[in-house]
């Protein structure tokens, strides 16, 4: 990413310790091999981005790529039920994983940010797992969803400051 796409990367030392959640815009199939390549090796040990079941794990190829690029596991965006998002939040929370995933749920097709849907709450809301908000540059320029391949461009990911929602859907 630093040689191809001349990757920048500010506020890396936002990053807390496992387990977070760090999420980002998601204008690029480039975006979540950014976060991924942002981490410390602490955190990315214990990294797994959730992605679309419905893209990345179905077909053999597509699955081994999706989970030796990035260590993906899927989240099927029609069928996911509660029970599923409840065993996530196991492993974040008890197995002290890092997840990468993006709240919009698909890749905008303007490069514009979408409408953020309401499974990150599921995850972390009442729990000390921390959300860390990250914008990233260039993605869209460089991979848009109209094109097959990537082109080099220049990208910046701006990592923010986590935030915490520890009271949300306690009822405090």
């Amino acid at each position: 990413m630093r040689v191809a796409h001349r990757l920048r990367v500010t506020g890396q030392d936002q990053l807390p310790a496992p387990p977070f959640v760090i999420i980002g815009n998601h204008t690029s199939h480039l975006d979540a091999l950014v976060l991924a390549a942002a981490l410390p090796w602490p955190s990315a040990r214990h990294a797994f981005a959730l992605a679309a079941g419905d893209t990345f794990f179905t077909s053999t190829p597509a699955a081994a790529f999706a989970a030796y690029a990035v260590n993906a596991l899927p989240v099927w965006r029609s069928r996911t039920t509660a029970a599923d998002l409840a065993g996530l939040r196991v492993r974040l929370v008890e197995g002290g994983a890092v997840f990468i995933l993006f709240p919009e749920g698909t890749r905008s097709r303007t490069g514009q940010l979408g409408p953020f849907k309401p499974g990150i709450a599921a995850l972390v809301a009442g729990s000390a797992v921390p959300v860390v908000p990250c914008v990233l540059t260039g993605a869209f320029d460089a991979w848009p969803a109209s094109r097959r391949w990537p082109r080099p461009g220049r990208l910046h990911l701006h990592i923010g400051t986590p935030l915490r929602f520890e009271q949300a859907g306690t009822g405090r």
